[in-house]
């Protein structure tokens, strides 16, 4: 009889290329990895891993059987789930997210997750948006936080919430940047302006809507970090998009100026990302509590605003 210890072996021997390193992944040996593919080729009479490969390549054979643990797996983790109470849910999470998310309200969503599933184990990784979107397609995340920038008919997306951005600069770099004074778009374009660029969402967006208001900025320097952004604008290096409600310390203490522009940014959507065939009852769940702590107007926030807030 097929078990889904069998199957578990194939599908990660496969997925990590190696024996050992699916040994690793499953927490047992290498050797009872080995019978388990035994004993499942045993079973079909026939062989799914091609020996004459010095790495772990699967047969024809061995493809279809791949596709078919993938499923069964998938569906034996959602029964699990559908049918296990919160607070004894054991269940490894990949969640991916922007800088920004992890400047601001990350620690808060972990928090709640911890309170509602204590035994979940969650796996953060902070990266560029197109990079998340890559990693979900490829499985290597389950569920990612990232601008509103991507049509994929392979991904579904839930808004969660937007964070509003404004051009700022160092004060006095511009000089039509004074209080109470307006500057159209095209003049701030005149200036050196620092942009996030393709690899960023944000910079997807915000490039394009430029464009379509025909502004034609004159010296670009594309920097993809945020922090590093962030460092340059307040050095007085050129003028930028940045998160405003969070930076307002920034700009109280007079580090930063805020200019008005007419028009004005359109406010950034955030959305929640994962595959269509992996929605299950527990992301389901998190992009709903995404949705109540997702807030962009502070950096660094405290794990106290998470139950205050609730």
């Amino acid at each position: 009889m097929i078990t889904f210890k069998q199957l578990e072996a194939l599908y990660w021997i496969a997925q990590l290329g190696g024996f050992s390193q699916a040994a690793n992944k499953l927490h047992t040996t290498q050797s009872a990895v080995s019978k388990r593919v035994h004993d499942l080729e045993a079973l079909f009479e026939t062989e799914l891993f091609d020996r004459a490969q010095r790495s772990a390549r699967l047969t024809e054979k061995g493809e279809e059987m791949f596709v078919l643990a993938k499923k069964l797996l998938a569906q034996r983790d959602a029964a699990i789930e559908q049918f296990s109470r919160p607070e004894v849910m054991e269940r490894r999470l990949r969640i991916g997210i922007t800088e920004l998310t992890a400047m601001t309200w990350l620690p808060r969503l972990i928090a709640l997750i911890q309170q509602h599933y204590p035994k979940v184990t969650i796996e953060p990784t902070v990266d560029s948006s197109p990079q998340l979107r890559d990693k979900v397609l490829a499985d290597e995340l389950d569920l990612v936080f990232v601008p509103d920038a991507f049509a994929d008919t392979r991904i579904a997306s839930t808004k969660v919430g937007q964070v509003e951005h404004a051009w700022m600069c160092k004060p006095g770099l511009l000089p039509g940047s004074q209080p109470g004074q307006r500057m159209r778009l095209h003049e701030i374009a005149q200036y050196r302006m620092l942009v996030q660029g393709t690899q960023s969402g944000t910079g997807r967006v915000y490039d394009a809507w430029m464009k379509q208001q025909g502004a034609d900025p004159g010296e670009v320097i594309v920097v993809s970090n945020l922090l590093a952004m962030l460092g340059l604008v307040i050095s007085g290096l050129g003028v930028s998009y940045l998160p405003h409600r969070c930076l307002a310390p920034l700009v109280a203490a007079g580090m930063l100026t805020v200019i008005d522009v007419a028009p004005a940014l359109p406010p950034m959507s955030y959305v929640a990302m994962h595959k269509g065939e992996h929605r299950s009852a527990l992301v389901a769940s998190i992009v709903m509590l995404a949705q109540d702590c997702c807030d962009f107007s502070a950096m660094f926030q405290g794990l106290d605003q998470t139950f205050a807030k609730g």
